[in-house]
């Protein structure tokens, strides 16, 4: 008896030991992102401005709105035209720069509050995570009550998949009824939409639209390879992910021309939108061609060190292997790159909605940056560059519930925006060194996104990861 006390007790203080060391270092990792907490930082806590000399871009429509003034009132844009005044407001003189929205990307995968300041930095001011875990609700909750800067902060549910669809990412589901309380469970946890994933089932895949349809919560699909590709076009399914998945799943990666246009028309018919993440298969084609330099890169710097060890050289083997297996596999996947491209364009000339979603977060696609690699590929296949950003601005106020109040520079909207040294509509790469950000009214100058990028950078943040990631397996 005493011996199975002392082990009891024992183990019992081991647990004790590990709470309060895990305690420790997501402590430690809180007080290393202070430079984004709004309280600790006075220049944070104003949220209004008049910015005067600045040329719009309200991307609510193609053209440019010349020499006005932008007056920002408590976080909201109050009035635009070229008699304002500005009286009583602090005024930002942009001396001609170029006022555009702050950019959407509706596909990321969020590791920790180093990343929101990266997104910031870049210019984008609103995500939609796409993998969720409950230390993404507590973020969410930081970031509603004003506690840091950060973009606005969509959640996707953990990602739902049937039962022959394993994975430690993924959330099995066995049974219709079980699908429909998960989604009533996320719903009261705090989740915006529900994830669902690649071995979902049409019974479990019915019942999960059905009682999301009840909680009023959408639904981002990555398509499912368990029901036709075409079962996806629903109503309560507003973006269908990944270009990659029609040549895949849709097409059968055949270049069948019947098909791909009863694919675009479906699109074109139903009132669901499309994200390409066309950059996350891209870092395909350069892990494959810079090999070891890759791990060495600027990409990885910016990249969160727990998720580069758990997933991204996983990817890094899968594919420099099958290119030392096949040597064709390089040829293969920029062939299947091209055939991307040439549908995006395909699908904008049909008028379906396209909306950003770099995947940022996972293999290497860095935060904040990948978002502007994801725009240049929309530019390389063909789309205008108005085109290009309206999937990263008007485009998902459209399309979202949660950005019908961002994307575009009008009176009444969000203060999130971007100040930029050319007209973006002739030249989208301005977009990647903004001179000021604003996200809910409150401006990021210079210096602060020149901060955001350095303490993000090479950070050891690993632990704090590790230990989020294994609650949200518990």
């Amino acid at each position: 008896m005493k011996v199975l006390k002392k082990i009891l007790i024992t183990i019992l203080s081991l647990i004790i030991l590990l709470v309060i060391s895990a305690f420790i270092i997501l402590g430690i990792d809180n007080n290393k992102t202070n430079y984004l907490s709004i309280e600790k930082n006075v220049s944070f806590h104003k949220t209004s401005f008049a910015i005067t000399n600045v040329n719009v871009i309200p991307m609510s429509k193609d053209t440019v709105l010349a020499n006005q003034t932008v007056i920002i009132k408590n976080g909201l844009i109050d009035k635009i035209g070229t008699e304002i005044s500005a009286n009583n407001y602090e005024i930002v003189d942009a001396k001609g720069k170029f006022l555009s929205p702050g950019l959407i990307d509706m596909h990321v995968h969020v590791w920790d509050k180093y990343e929101l300041g990266l997104y910031l930095a870049n210019g984008v001011t609103s995500v939609r995570n796409m993998w969720g875990i409950p230390y993404h609700l507590r973020l969410k909750e930081d970031i509603n009550n004003q506690d840091f800067l950060a973009p606005q902060f969509i959640i996707a549910s953990p990602k739902l998949t049937g039962p022959n669809d394993s994975g430690i990412d993924k959330l099995q589901i066995s049974t219709p009824e079980e699908g429909r309380q998960l989604v009533k469970k996320f719903k009261a946890d705090g989740y915006d939409l529900i994830k669902t994933y690649a071995g979902m089932p049409k019974n479990i895949f019915d019942a999960i639209i059905e009682q999301a349809r009840i909680e009023n919560m959408p639904i981002g699909a990555h398509p499912s390879y368990e029901v036709d590709y075409s079962y996806h076009f629903k109503p309560e399914i507003v973006t269908i992910e990944h270009t990659e998945e029609i040549v895949q799943e849709a097409l059968k990666f055949q270049h069948d021309s019947i098909k791909t246009k009863h694919i675009i028309n479906l699109y074109a018919n139903n009132d669901v939108a499309h994200t390409p993440t066309l950059s996350i298969f891209q870092n395909i084609i350069d892990i494959i061609e810079q090999g070891e330099n890759i791990l060495n890169g600027e990409d990885v710097s910016y990249m969160n060190p727990m998720f580069v060890k758990l997933g991204s050289m996983d990817d890094y083997n899968r594919w420099t292997s099958e290119q030392q297996y096949n040597p064709e596999t390089l040829k293969r996947i920029k062939d299947q790159h091209s055939w991307h491209l040439k549908l995006v364009k395909q699908l904008s000339d049909a008028g379906v909605t396209l909306v950003c979603g770099s995947d940022s977060g996972i293999m290497f696609a860095k935060p904040g940056f990948s978002t502007h690699e994801e725009l240049s590929l929309y530019k390389e296949a063909g789309l205008s560059s108005f085109e290009a950003l309206s999937t990263a601005t008007i485009n998902p106020s459209k399309v979202s519930q949660f950005f019908k109040n961002v994307g575009s520079v009008e009176e009444g909207k969000t203060a999130n925006l971007i100040l930029s040294n050319e007209n973006p509509l002739e030249n989208l790469n301005t977009l990647k060194t903004p001179e000021m950000v604003w996200v809910n009214g409150r401006m990021i100058n210079k210096k602060n996104i020149t901060d955001f990028k350095n303490k993000a950078k090479n950070r050891t943040n690993g632990a704090a990861t590790l230990i989020r990631i294994v609650e949200s397996l518990l």
